[in-house]
């Protein structure tokens, strides 16, 4: 089992950006990371995922060359690099864990681990 606390949500206006980070602890090794959000009255979706050795990394559409996932396993902390944020990446944020035989995976089913969410709100 893996612990998952998020945390550097907040609000923003258009254009900005945040830093997300997800400290994990518990069984680590071998486990890949992803982040998810739902929006408000939405799914939740997923945004980002890495592997466990860090090197390879999957991203959803909507996201892609704005969001930026990354890992240090000596500290085992996991983090979500947002960038030109807009107003429908408003949502919670959520990280999950997943065993390294599910990389890749966009389906929040195959997380078995996941964080209490963290508030990404942002605005015109």
């Amino acid at each position: 089992q893996v612990q998952l606390v998020e945390s550097g949500g907040g609000a923003v206006h258009s254009g900005g950006s945040l830093r997300l980070s997800c400290a994990a602890s518990g069984r680590t090794h071998n486990t890949d990371f992803g982040w998810f959000r739902q929006p408000p009255g939405k799914e939740r979706e997923f945004v980002a995922s890495i592997s466990w050795s860090g090197t390879r990394t999957y991203y959803g559409d909507s996201v892609k060359g704005r969001f930026f996932i990354s890992r240090d396993n000596r500290n085992e902390t996991i983090f979500l690099q947002m960038n030109d944020l807009k107003p429908e990446d408003t949502a919670v944020y959520y990280c999950a864990a997943t065993p390294a035989y599910y990389s890749g995976s966009r389906y929040a089913f195959e997380y078995n681990d996941w964080g209490q969410g963290t508030q990404v709100t942002v605005s015109d």
